[in-house]
Protein backbone atom coordinates (compact mmCIF):
# COMPACT_ATOMS: atom_id res chain seq x y z
CA UNK A 1 0.00 0.00 0.00
CA UNK A 2 2.88 2.35 0.51
CA UNK A 3 6.55 2.55 -0.34
CA UNK A 4 9.41 3.53 1.93
CA UNK A 5 12.40 5.57 0.81
CA UNK A 6 15.11 5.34 3.43
CA UNK A 7 17.14 8.45 4.10
CA UNK A 8 20.62 8.15 2.60
CA UNK A 9 23.37 7.12 4.97
CA UNK A 10 26.20 9.41 5.80
CA UNK A 11 29.51 8.27 4.34
CA UNK A 12 30.73 6.96 7.68
CA UNK A 13 27.53 5.14 8.54
CA UNK A 14 27.46 1.33 8.27
CA UNK A 15 24.65 -0.43 6.44
CA UNK A 16 23.78 -2.47 9.53
CA UNK A 17 22.86 0.65 11.53
CA UNK A 18 19.13 1.37 11.99
CA UNK A 19 18.13 4.07 9.57
CA UNK A 20 15.56 6.83 9.97
CA UNK A 21 13.09 6.37 7.11
CA UNK A 22 11.74 9.28 5.13
CA UNK A 23 8.66 7.51 3.82
CA UNK A 24 6.10 8.43 1.23
CA UNK A 25 2.97 6.55 0.16
CA UNK A 26 3.03 5.10 -3.31
CA UNK A 27 -0.18 6.92 -3.99
CA UNK A 28 -2.29 9.18 -1.77
CA UNK A 29 -5.54 10.87 -2.60
CA UNK A 30 -4.72 14.06 -0.76
CA UNK A 31 -3.47 17.01 -2.72
CA UNK A 32 0.15 16.69 -3.70
CA UNK A 33 2.29 18.30 -0.97
CA UNK A 34 3.54 21.70 -1.96
CA UNK A 35 7.23 21.91 -2.71
CA UNK A 36 9.08 22.57 0.51
CA UNK A 37 10.74 25.92 0.86
CA UNK A 38 14.50 25.79 0.74
CA UNK A 39 15.71 25.11 4.28
CA UNK A 40 17.07 28.10 6.08
CA UNK A 41 20.81 28.06 6.72
CA UNK A 42 21.53 26.18 9.93
CA UNK A 43 22.09 28.52 12.86
CA UNK A 44 25.64 27.94 14.01
CA UNK A 45 27.47 29.45 16.98
CA UNK A 46 30.03 32.13 16.28
CA UNK A 47 33.09 30.27 17.56
CA UNK A 48 36.65 31.11 16.71
CA UNK A 49 38.58 28.19 15.26
CA UNK A 50 41.48 28.37 17.66
CA UNK A 51 44.66 26.40 17.26
CA UNK A 52 43.72 24.23 20.22
CA UNK A 53 40.26 23.46 18.81
CA UNK A 54 41.69 22.63 15.39
CA UNK A 55 44.35 20.40 16.97
CA UNK A 56 41.82 18.45 19.05
CA UNK A 57 39.48 17.89 16.08
CA UNK A 58 42.32 16.86 13.77
CA UNK A 59 43.78 14.51 16.39
CA UNK A 60 40.37 12.89 16.95
CA UNK A 61 39.86 12.35 13.22
CA UNK A 62 43.29 10.77 12.78
CA UNK A 63 42.74 8.42 15.71
CA UNK A 64 39.31 7.49 14.34
CA UNK A 65 40.84 6.59 10.97
CA UNK A 66 43.27 4.31 12.79
CA UNK A 67 40.33 2.31 14.18
CA UNK A 68 39.91 3.93 17.59
CA UNK A 69 36.37 5.24 18.06
CA UNK A 70 35.94 5.80 21.80
CA UNK A 71 38.50 8.55 22.38
CA UNK A 72 37.51 10.51 19.25
CA UNK A 73 33.83 10.13 20.16
CA UNK A 74 34.38 11.53 23.67
CA UNK A 75 36.41 14.40 22.21
CA UNK A 76 33.68 15.33 19.73
CA UNK A 77 30.95 15.15 22.38
CA UNK A 78 32.97 17.33 24.75
CA UNK A 79 33.74 19.89 22.05
CA UNK A 80 30.09 19.96 20.94
CA UNK A 81 28.98 20.75 24.50
CA UNK A 82 31.72 23.32 24.89
CA UNK A 83 31.19 25.12 21.56
CA UNK A 84 27.44 24.39 21.16
CA UNK A 85 28.21 23.48 17.54
CA UNK A 86 25.71 20.82 16.25
CA UNK A 87 28.14 19.70 13.54
CA UNK A 88 30.46 18.25 16.17
CA UNK A 89 27.58 16.34 17.80
CA UNK A 90 26.62 15.02 14.38
CA UNK A 91 30.20 13.86 13.83
CA UNK A 92 30.18 12.10 17.20
CA UNK A 93 27.00 10.31 16.15
CA UNK A 94 28.63 9.23 12.89
CA UNK A 95 31.61 7.81 14.77
CA UNK A 96 29.36 5.82 17.11
CA UNK A 97 27.32 4.56 14.16
CA UNK A 98 30.45 3.38 12.38
CA UNK A 99 31.53 1.56 15.54
CA UNK A 100 27.99 0.10 15.84
CA UNK A 101 27.53 1.59 19.30
CA UNK A 102 23.80 2.29 19.34
CA UNK A 103 23.63 3.73 22.86
CA UNK A 104 26.43 6.23 22.29
CA UNK A 105 24.95 7.13 18.90
CA UNK A 106 21.59 7.94 20.48
CA UNK A 107 23.27 10.12 23.12
CA UNK A 108 25.06 12.06 20.40
CA UNK A 109 21.89 12.42 18.36
CA UNK A 110 20.04 13.76 21.42
CA UNK A 111 22.77 16.38 21.84
CA UNK A 112 22.62 17.14 18.11
CA UNK A 113 18.86 17.81 18.38
CA UNK A 114 19.39 19.92 21.48
CA UNK A 115 21.94 22.09 19.68
CA UNK A 116 19.94 22.21 16.41
CA UNK A 117 16.26 21.92 17.43
CA UNK A 118 15.07 22.88 13.93
CA UNK A 119 17.19 20.29 12.11
CA UNK A 120 14.92 17.84 10.34
CA UNK A 121 17.88 15.54 9.70
CA UNK A 122 18.65 15.32 13.43
CA UNK A 123 14.99 14.63 14.16
CA UNK A 124 14.87 11.83 11.58
CA UNK A 125 17.92 10.17 13.10
CA UNK A 126 16.49 10.53 16.56
CA UNK A 127 13.14 9.00 15.61
CA UNK A 128 14.81 6.10 13.84
CA UNK A 129 16.85 5.20 16.90
CA UNK A 130 14.13 5.91 19.44
CA UNK A 131 11.67 3.61 17.69
CA UNK A 132 14.16 0.76 17.21
CA UNK A 133 15.10 1.06 20.90
CA UNK A 134 11.36 1.09 21.81
CA UNK A 135 11.65 4.53 23.41
CA UNK A 136 8.15 5.20 22.13
CA UNK A 137 7.25 7.76 24.79
CA UNK A 138 10.07 10.01 23.58
CA UNK A 139 9.12 9.44 19.96
CA UNK A 140 5.43 10.14 20.52
CA UNK A 141 5.94 13.74 21.53
CA UNK A 142 8.07 14.33 18.44
CA UNK A 143 5.48 12.75 16.13
CA UNK A 144 2.73 14.89 17.66
CA UNK A 145 4.75 18.06 17.16
CA UNK A 146 5.68 17.17 13.56
CA UNK A 147 2.03 16.64 12.60
CA UNK A 148 0.95 19.78 14.41
CA UNK A 149 3.60 21.90 12.68
CA UNK A 150 3.03 20.43 9.20
CA UNK A 151 1.08 22.44 6.66
CA UNK A 152 -2.30 20.84 5.86
CA UNK A 153 -1.18 19.83 2.36
CA UNK A 154 2.00 18.21 3.76
CA UNK A 155 0.41 16.51 6.77
CA UNK A 156 -0.59 13.28 4.93
CA UNK A 157 3.05 12.72 4.01
CA UNK A 158 4.09 13.26 7.63
CA UNK A 159 1.48 10.69 8.73
CA UNK A 160 2.84 8.06 6.36
CA UNK A 161 6.37 8.86 7.50
CA UNK A 162 5.31 8.15 11.08
CA UNK A 163 3.78 4.84 9.94
CA UNK A 164 7.03 3.80 8.29
CA UNK A 165 9.10 4.67 11.35
CA UNK A 166 6.82 2.63 13.60
CA UNK A 167 7.09 -0.46 11.40
CA UNK A 168 10.49 -0.92 13.05
CA UNK A 169 9.17 -0.96 16.60
CA UNK A 170 9.58 -4.24 18.46
CA UNK A 171 6.36 -3.76 20.45
CA UNK A 172 3.86 -3.65 17.58
CA UNK A 173 0.83 -3.24 19.81
CA UNK A 174 2.36 -0.28 21.66
CA UNK A 175 3.26 1.29 18.32
CA UNK A 176 -0.35 0.90 17.15
CA UNK A 177 -1.66 2.52 20.36
CA UNK A 178 0.76 5.39 19.78
CA UNK A 179 -0.64 5.89 16.28
CA UNK A 180 -4.18 5.91 17.64
CA UNK A 181 -3.35 8.69 20.09
CA UNK A 182 -1.29 10.80 17.68
CA UNK A 183 -3.85 10.51 14.86
CA UNK A 184 -6.90 11.22 17.03
CA UNK A 185 -6.98 14.97 16.20
CA UNK A 186 -7.07 14.07 12.49
CA UNK A 187 -10.00 11.64 12.61
CA UNK A 188 -11.59 13.30 9.62
CA UNK A 189 -8.73 12.55 7.26
CA UNK A 190 -8.47 9.65 4.83
CA UNK A 191 -4.84 8.94 5.67
CA UNK A 192 -5.41 8.52 9.41
CA UNK A 193 -7.93 5.72 8.85
CA UNK A 194 -5.80 4.03 6.19
CA UNK A 195 -2.83 3.90 8.58
CA UNK A 196 -4.98 2.54 11.39
CA UNK A 197 -6.53 -0.05 9.07
CA UNK A 198 -3.13 -1.33 8.02
CA UNK A 199 -1.84 -1.28 11.61
CA UNK A 200 -4.83 -3.23 12.92
CA UNK A 201 -4.50 -5.75 10.09
CA UNK A 202 -0.83 -6.30 10.97
CA UNK A 203 -2.00 -7.15 14.51
CA UNK A 204 -4.57 -9.61 13.09
CA UNK A 205 -7.43 -7.40 14.30
CA UNK A 206 -9.39 -7.90 11.09
CA UNK A 207 -12.64 -6.44 12.41
CA UNK A 208 -10.94 -3.17 13.39
CA UNK A 209 -9.03 -3.09 10.10
CA UNK A 210 -12.27 -3.39 8.11
CA UNK A 211 -13.90 -0.73 10.26
CA UNK A 212 -11.08 1.75 9.63
CA UNK A 213 -10.99 0.93 5.91
CA UNK A 214 -14.74 1.55 5.75
CA UNK A 215 -14.29 4.97 7.38
CA UNK A 216 -11.61 5.82 4.80
CA UNK A 217 -13.96 4.81 1.97
CA UNK A 218 -16.74 6.94 3.47
CA UNK A 219 -14.46 9.99 3.52
CA UNK A 220 -13.36 9.54 -0.11
CA UNK A 221 -15.33 6.88 -2.03
CA UNK A 222 -13.21 7.27 -5.18
CA UNK A 223 -9.88 6.73 -3.38
CA UNK A 224 -7.81 4.02 -5.01
CA UNK A 225 -5.64 3.67 -1.92
CA UNK A 226 -8.73 3.27 0.25
CA UNK A 227 -10.27 0.51 -1.88
CA UNK A 228 -6.91 -1.27 -2.12
CA UNK A 229 -6.62 -1.17 1.67
CA UNK A 230 -10.20 -2.40 2.00
CA UNK A 231 -9.49 -5.29 -0.35
CA UNK A 232 -6.27 -6.08 1.52
CA UNK A 233 -8.12 -6.47 4.84
CA UNK A 234 -11.17 -8.20 3.33
CA UNK A 235 -10.14 -11.59 4.66
CA UNK A 236 -10.63 -13.70 1.54
CA UNK A 237 -9.87 -13.48 -2.17
CA UNK A 238 -13.49 -13.63 -3.34
CA UNK A 239 -14.50 -10.68 -1.20
CA UNK A 240 -11.44 -8.69 -2.26
CA UNK A 241 -12.11 -9.35 -5.96
CA UNK A 242 -15.76 -8.40 -5.55
CA UNK A 243 -14.74 -5.07 -4.01
CA UNK A 244 -12.21 -4.35 -6.73
CA UNK A 245 -14.56 -5.23 -9.61
CA UNK A 246 -17.31 -3.09 -8.09
CA UNK A 247 -14.93 -0.16 -7.79
CA UNK A 248 -13.76 -0.58 -11.39
CA UNK A 249 -17.35 -0.51 -12.62
CA UNK A 250 -17.74 2.92 -11.03
CA UNK A 251 -14.25 4.20 -11.77
CA UNK A 252 -12.92 2.40 -14.88
CA UNK A 253 -9.87 4.68 -15.11
CA UNK A 254 -8.49 3.59 -11.73
CA UNK A 255 -5.17 2.17 -12.97
CA UNK A 256 -3.70 1.08 -9.63
CA UNK A 257 -6.87 -0.82 -8.76
CA UNK A 258 -7.02 -2.48 -12.17
CA UNK A 259 -3.37 -3.50 -11.92
CA UNK A 260 -3.95 -4.98 -8.44
CA UNK A 261 -7.01 -6.84 -9.71
CA UNK A 262 -5.00 -8.23 -12.64
CA UNK A 263 -2.27 -9.47 -10.28
CA UNK A 264 -4.85 -11.27 -8.15
CA UNK A 265 -6.19 -12.94 -11.29
CA UNK A 266 -2.67 -14.10 -12.15
CA UNK A 267 -2.18 -15.49 -8.63
CA UNK A 268 -5.42 -17.44 -9.09
CA UNK A 269 -4.25 -18.69 -12.51
CA UNK A 270 -7.08 -16.90 -14.31
CA UNK A 271 -4.64 -15.94 -17.04
CA UNK A 272 -7.12 -15.00 -19.79
CA UNK A 273 -8.98 -12.58 -17.53
CA UNK A 274 -5.72 -11.15 -16.23
CA UNK A 275 -4.52 -10.57 -19.78
CA UNK A 276 -7.69 -8.61 -20.57
CA UNK A 277 -7.09 -6.34 -17.61
CA UNK A 278 -3.46 -5.70 -18.55
CA UNK A 279 -4.47 -5.00 -22.15
CA UNK A 280 -6.99 -2.44 -20.90
CA UNK A 281 -4.17 -0.77 -18.99
CA UNK A 282 -1.90 -0.90 -22.05
CA UNK A 283 -4.55 0.69 -24.27
CA UNK A 284 -4.40 3.91 -22.24
CA UNK A 285 -0.62 3.87 -21.83
CA UNK A 286 0.98 1.88 -24.70
CA UNK A 287 4.53 2.35 -23.37
CA UNK A 288 3.85 1.70 -19.71
CA UNK A 289 6.84 -0.35 -18.58
CA UNK A 290 5.13 -2.19 -15.73
CA UNK A 291 2.24 -3.26 -17.95
CA UNK A 292 4.47 -4.40 -20.81
CA UNK A 293 6.59 -6.45 -18.42
CA UNK A 294 3.52 -7.98 -16.78
CA UNK A 295 2.12 -9.02 -20.18
CA UNK A 296 5.48 -10.54 -21.10
CA UNK A 297 5.62 -12.57 -17.88
CA UNK A 298 2.00 -13.65 -18.33
CA UNK A 299 2.67 -14.83 -21.89
CA UNK A 300 5.71 -16.76 -20.66
CA UNK A 301 3.62 -18.46 -17.98
CA UNK A 302 1.08 -19.55 -20.59
CA UNK A 303 3.90 -20.63 -22.96
CA UNK A 304 2.77 -18.13 -25.61
CA UNK A 305 6.31 -17.38 -26.72
CA UNK A 306 5.49 -15.09 -29.70
CA UNK A 307 3.41 -12.88 -27.38
CA UNK A 308 6.12 -12.96 -24.72
CA UNK A 309 8.70 -11.90 -27.29
CA UNK A 310 6.47 -9.08 -28.51
CA UNK A 311 5.87 -7.56 -25.08
CA UNK A 312 9.38 -8.02 -23.73
CA UNK A 313 10.78 -6.46 -26.93
CA UNK A 314 8.49 -3.47 -26.45
CA UNK A 315 9.49 -3.31 -22.79
CA UNK A 316 13.20 -3.16 -23.66
CA UNK A 317 12.61 -0.56 -26.39
CA UNK A 318 10.48 1.60 -24.09
CA UNK A 319 13.05 1.36 -21.31
CA UNK A 320 15.78 2.54 -23.71
CA UNK A 321 13.72 5.69 -24.24
CA UNK A 322 13.77 6.39 -20.51
CA UNK A 323 17.47 6.23 -19.50
CA UNK A 324 16.70 7.68 -16.06
CA UNK A 325 14.45 4.73 -15.19
CA UNK A 326 16.21 2.38 -12.78
CA UNK A 327 14.51 -0.83 -13.91
CA UNK A 328 16.95 -3.58 -14.86
CA UNK A 329 16.08 -5.16 -18.26
CA UNK A 330 18.41 -8.15 -17.72
CA UNK A 331 15.72 -10.74 -17.01
CA UNK A 332 13.67 -9.63 -20.00
CA UNK A 333 16.77 -9.79 -22.21
CA UNK A 334 17.58 -13.29 -20.98
CA UNK A 335 14.04 -14.46 -21.77
CA UNK A 336 14.17 -12.85 -25.22
CA UNK A 337 17.47 -14.63 -25.91
CA UNK A 338 15.99 -17.95 -24.83
CA UNK A 339 12.95 -17.49 -27.08
CA UNK A 340 15.14 -16.57 -30.05
CA UNK A 341 17.36 -19.61 -29.44
CA UNK A 342 14.34 -21.92 -29.25
CA UNK A 343 13.19 -20.83 -32.69
CA UNK A 344 16.71 -21.28 -34.06
CA UNK A 345 17.70 -17.62 -34.43
CA UNK A 346 21.16 -17.80 -32.86
CA UNK A 347 22.18 -14.31 -34.02
CA UNK A 348 19.12 -12.70 -32.43
CA UNK A 349 19.72 -14.60 -29.19
CA UNK A 350 23.34 -13.43 -29.14
CA UNK A 351 22.31 -9.79 -29.78
CA UNK A 352 19.84 -9.82 -26.88
CA UNK A 353 22.45 -11.24 -24.54
CA UNK A 354 24.96 -8.62 -25.63
CA UNK A 355 22.64 -5.95 -24.20
CA UNK A 356 22.82 -7.43 -20.68
CA UNK A 357 24.89 -5.10 -18.52
CA UNK A 358 26.69 -5.70 -15.26
CA UNK A 359 24.02 -4.46 -12.84
CA UNK A 360 23.49 -8.00 -11.57
CA UNK A 361 26.81 -9.85 -11.64
CA UNK A 362 25.26 -13.33 -11.66
CA UNK A 363 22.92 -12.52 -14.56
CA UNK A 364 25.75 -10.80 -16.45
CA UNK A 365 27.99 -13.85 -16.03
CA UNK A 366 25.22 -16.18 -17.15
CA UNK A 367 24.65 -14.02 -20.23
CA UNK A 368 28.35 -14.00 -21.17
CA UNK A 369 28.67 -17.75 -20.77
CA UNK A 370 25.55 -18.29 -22.87
CA UNK A 371 26.99 -16.02 -25.55
CA UNK A 372 30.05 -18.27 -25.69
CA UNK A 373 27.83 -21.33 -26.05
CA UNK A 374 25.98 -19.68 -28.95
CA UNK A 375 29.24 -18.79 -30.67
CA UNK A 376 30.36 -22.41 -30.39
CA UNK A 377 27.08 -23.59 -31.88
CA UNK A 378 27.89 -21.45 -34.90
CA UNK A 379 31.24 -23.25 -35.18
CA UNK A 380 33.30 -20.42 -33.65
CA UNK A 381 34.73 -22.51 -30.83
CA UNK A 382 38.02 -20.61 -30.53
CA UNK A 383 36.21 -17.26 -30.28
CA UNK A 384 33.83 -18.73 -27.73
CA UNK A 385 36.67 -20.02 -25.56
CA UNK A 386 38.44 -16.66 -25.81
CA UNK A 387 35.29 -14.95 -24.57
CA UNK A 388 35.16 -17.30 -21.60
CA UNK A 389 38.84 -16.71 -20.85
CA UNK A 390 38.12 -12.99 -20.46
CA UNK A 391 35.63 -13.63 -17.66
CA UNK A 392 37.15 -13.21 -14.19
CA UNK A 393 34.44 -13.74 -11.56
CA UNK A 394 35.65 -13.31 -7.99
CA UNK A 395 33.43 -16.04 -6.60
CA UNK A 396 35.09 -19.50 -6.79
CA UNK A 397 31.79 -21.23 -7.59
CA UNK A 398 31.24 -18.86 -10.51
CA UNK A 399 34.79 -19.37 -11.78
CA UNK A 400 34.14 -23.10 -11.66
CA UNK A 401 31.06 -22.52 -13.84
CA UNK A 402 33.26 -20.80 -16.41
CA UNK A 403 35.56 -23.86 -16.50
CA UNK A 404 32.53 -26.13 -16.83
CA UNK A 405 31.20 -24.12 -19.73
CA UNK A 406 34.60 -24.18 -21.44
CA UNK A 407 34.75 -27.96 -21.09
CA UNK A 408 31.19 -28.31 -22.35
CA UNK A 409 32.06 -26.37 -25.50
CA UNK A 410 34.89 -28.79 -26.18
CA UNK A 411 32.73 -31.85 -25.44
CA UNK A 412 30.04 -30.61 -27.80
CA UNK A 413 32.72 -30.13 -30.45
CA UNK A 414 33.85 -33.73 -29.90
CA UNK A 415 37.19 -32.82 -28.37
CA UNK A 416 36.95 -34.87 -25.17
CA UNK A 417 40.70 -34.91 -24.62
CA UNK A 418 40.85 -31.09 -24.46
CA UNK A 419 37.78 -31.03 -22.21
CA UNK A 420 39.50 -33.51 -19.91
CA UNK A 421 42.56 -31.23 -19.63
CA UNK A 422 40.38 -28.17 -18.86
CA UNK A 423 38.53 -29.99 -16.08
CA UNK A 424 41.70 -31.59 -14.71
CA UNK A 425 43.30 -28.15 -14.37
CA UNK A 426 40.13 -26.70 -12.86
CA UNK A 427 40.07 -29.43 -10.22
CA UNK A 428 43.59 -28.49 -9.17
CA UNK A 429 42.16 -25.12 -8.14
CA UNK A 430 38.80 -26.37 -6.83
CA UNK A 431 39.36 -30.02 -5.89
CA UNK A 432 36.12 -30.42 -3.93
CA UNK A 433 33.72 -28.77 -6.37
CA UNK A 434 31.05 -31.43 -7.01
CA UNK A 435 29.98 -30.00 -10.37
CA UNK A 436 33.52 -30.05 -11.74
CA UNK A 437 34.04 -33.56 -10.40
CA UNK A 438 30.83 -34.76 -12.04
CA UNK A 439 31.73 -33.32 -15.44
CA UNK A 440 35.27 -34.68 -15.12
CA UNK A 441 33.81 -38.14 -14.47
CA UNK A 442 31.70 -38.00 -17.63
CA UNK A 443 34.66 -36.94 -19.77
CA UNK A 444 36.90 -39.59 -18.19
CA UNK A 445 34.38 -42.26 -19.12
CA UNK A 446 34.27 -41.00 -22.71
CA UNK A 447 38.03 -41.52 -22.81
CA UNK A 448 37.70 -45.03 -21.40
CA UNK A 449 39.16 -44.13 -18.00
CA UNK A 450 36.43 -45.80 -15.96
CA UNK A 451 38.48 -46.03 -12.78
CA UNK A 452 39.00 -42.26 -12.76
CA UNK A 453 35.31 -41.82 -13.54
CA UNK A 454 34.25 -43.94 -10.56
CA UNK A 455 36.72 -42.23 -8.23
CA UNK A 456 35.41 -38.78 -9.22
CA UNK A 457 31.76 -39.80 -8.82
CA UNK A 458 32.43 -41.23 -5.38
CA UNK A 459 34.07 -37.91 -4.45
CA UNK A 460 30.87 -36.18 -5.56
CA UNK A 461 28.84 -38.49 -3.32
CA UNK A 462 31.01 -37.44 -0.36
CA UNK A 463 31.00 -33.72 -1.19
CA UNK A 464 27.30 -33.62 -2.13
CA UNK A 465 25.53 -36.70 -0.71
CA UNK A 466 22.17 -35.53 -2.04
CA UNK A 467 23.42 -35.30 -5.64
CA UNK A 468 21.26 -37.91 -7.35
CA UNK A 469 23.08 -37.47 -10.65
CA UNK A 470 26.30 -38.96 -9.27
CA UNK A 471 24.56 -42.13 -8.06
CA UNK A 472 22.66 -42.40 -11.33
CA UNK A 473 25.75 -41.85 -13.50
CA UNK A 474 27.80 -44.52 -11.74
CA UNK A 475 24.89 -46.96 -11.67
CA UNK A 476 24.16 -46.44 -15.36
CA UNK A 477 27.85 -46.82 -16.27
CA UNK A 478 28.00 -50.17 -14.47
CA UNK A 479 24.78 -51.29 -16.15
CA UNK A 480 25.99 -50.18 -19.56
CA UNK A 481 29.19 -52.21 -19.07
CA UNK A 482 27.13 -55.08 -17.62
CA UNK A 483 29.29 -55.11 -14.49
CA UNK A 484 28.37 -55.33 -10.76
CA UNK A 485 24.69 -55.22 -11.58
CA UNK A 486 23.39 -55.54 -7.97
CA UNK A 487 25.51 -52.53 -7.02
CA UNK A 488 24.29 -50.66 -10.13
CA UNK A 489 20.69 -51.39 -9.14
CA UNK A 490 21.31 -50.12 -5.59
CA UNK A 491 22.90 -46.88 -6.83
CA UNK A 492 20.14 -46.15 -9.33
CA UNK A 493 17.46 -47.01 -6.79
CA UNK A 494 18.97 -44.48 -4.38
CA UNK A 495 19.01 -41.83 -7.12
CA UNK A 496 15.39 -42.58 -8.03
CA UNK A 497 14.29 -42.18 -4.42
CA UNK A 498 15.93 -38.74 -4.40
CA UNK A 499 14.27 -37.71 -7.66
CA UNK A 500 11.32 -40.03 -8.36
CA UNK A 501 10.08 -38.02 -11.33
CA UNK A 502 13.35 -37.81 -13.24
CA UNK A 503 12.89 -39.54 -16.63
CA UNK A 504 16.64 -40.09 -17.12
CA UNK A 505 16.96 -41.94 -13.82
CA UNK A 506 13.90 -43.98 -14.80
CA UNK A 507 15.72 -44.78 -18.03
CA UNK A 508 18.73 -45.99 -16.01
CA UNK A 509 16.48 -48.13 -13.85
CA UNK A 510 14.89 -49.63 -16.95
CA UNK A 511 18.30 -50.33 -18.42
CA UNK A 512 19.69 -52.07 -15.34
CA UNK A 513 16.50 -54.16 -15.10
CA UNK A 514 17.06 -55.15 -18.73
CA UNK A 515 20.66 -56.13 -18.01
CA UNK A 516 19.43 -58.27 -15.12
CA UNK A 517 16.91 -60.01 -17.39
CA UNK A 518 13.78 -58.41 -15.90
CA UNK A 519 12.22 -57.47 -19.23
CA UNK A 520 8.73 -56.56 -18.00
CA UNK A 521 10.09 -54.25 -15.27
CA UNK A 522 12.50 -52.78 -17.80
CA UNK A 523 9.71 -52.01 -20.27
CA UNK A 524 7.56 -50.45 -17.54
CA UNK A 525 10.27 -48.05 -16.38
CA UNK A 526 11.32 -47.12 -19.92
CA UNK A 527 7.75 -46.45 -21.07
CA UNK A 528 7.19 -44.16 -18.08
CA UNK A 529 10.46 -42.37 -18.81
CA UNK A 530 9.63 -41.94 -22.50
CA UNK A 531 6.18 -40.56 -21.63
CA UNK A 532 7.82 -37.90 -19.49
CA UNK A 533 10.62 -37.15 -21.94
CA UNK A 534 10.70 -38.13 -25.63
CA UNK A 535 14.47 -38.48 -25.62
CA UNK A 536 16.18 -40.44 -28.43
CA UNK A 537 18.37 -42.46 -26.02
CA UNK A 538 15.35 -43.57 -24.01
CA UNK A 539 13.67 -44.59 -27.27
CA UNK A 540 16.76 -46.63 -28.24
CA UNK A 541 16.73 -48.45 -24.90
CA UNK A 542 12.99 -49.13 -25.05
CA UNK A 543 13.41 -50.41 -28.60
CA UNK A 544 16.06 -52.90 -27.51
CA UNK A 545 13.89 -54.16 -24.66
CA UNK A 546 10.95 -54.66 -27.05
CA UNK A 547 13.28 -56.42 -29.50
CA UNK A 548 14.44 -58.76 -26.72
CA UNK A 549 10.79 -59.55 -25.97
CA UNK A 550 10.18 -60.46 -29.63
CA UNK A 551 8.25 -57.29 -30.52
CA UNK A 552 10.33 -56.37 -33.56
CA UNK A 553 7.64 -54.06 -34.96
CA UNK A 554 7.48 -52.13 -31.70
CA UNK A 555 11.25 -51.94 -31.56
CA UNK A 556 11.44 -50.59 -35.10
CA UNK A 557 8.83 -47.95 -34.25
CA UNK A 558 10.88 -46.69 -31.30
CA UNK A 559 14.13 -46.66 -33.28
CA UNK A 560 12.51 -44.73 -36.11
CA UNK A 561 11.28 -42.14 -33.63
CA UNK A 562 14.80 -41.86 -32.23
CA UNK A 563 16.21 -41.48 -35.74
CA UNK A 564 13.68 -38.75 -36.56
CA UNK A 565 14.80 -36.75 -33.53
CA UNK A 566 18.54 -37.38 -33.86
CA UNK A 567 19.71 -39.12 -37.07
CA UNK A 568 23.36 -39.11 -35.88
CA UNK A 569 22.67 -40.62 -32.46
CA UNK A 570 25.62 -42.87 -31.51
CA UNK A 571 23.53 -45.12 -29.24
CA UNK A 572 21.09 -45.79 -32.08
CA UNK A 573 23.85 -46.56 -34.57
CA UNK A 574 25.65 -48.97 -32.24
CA UNK A 575 22.42 -50.72 -31.20
CA UNK A 576 21.29 -51.30 -34.78
CA UNK A 577 24.74 -52.60 -35.73
CA UNK A 578 24.97 -54.90 -32.71
CA UNK A 579 21.48 -56.35 -33.35
CA UNK A 580 22.04 -56.52 -37.12
CA UNK A 581 18.99 -54.32 -37.74
CA UNK A 582 18.28 -51.52 -40.18
CA UNK A 583 15.52 -48.92 -40.44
Amino acid sequence: MSACAVAPRTPAEPAATPQPPAAAPAETDAAEPAAADAPAPEALPNNELTGDLLYRITKAELEFKQGNWQGPYITMMALAQQTRDPRLARRAAEMALTAKQAGEALSAIRLWRQLAPDSDEATQYFLGFAVVADNLDEAEAVFEQRLKNAKPEARPLAMFQMQQYLLRAKDKEAAFKLQERVLMPYDGTLEAHLILAQGAFALNDVARARQEAGKAMAIKPDSELAILTSAQVAGDIDSAMKQLTGFLEKYPNAREVRAAYARILVDNKQFDDARKQFLTLLKDQPDNLATLYALGVLATQTNDLPEAEKYFSRFVAALEQHPSDERDPSKALMILAQIAEQRGDIDAAYNWLEKVEGNDEKVYLAARMKMAVLLARKGQVDQARQQLAELRPADPAEQAQVFQTDAQLLRDAGDHRAAYIVLENALKRYPDNPDLLYDFALVAEKLGQVELMEKALRQVMIAAPDNQHAYNALGYSLAERNERLPEALSLIDKALKMAPGDPFIMDSMGWVQFRMGNLNEAESYLRRAYTLRNDPEIAVHLGEVLFAKGDVEGAQKMWKEAHAKDPKNDALKSTLARLNQSL
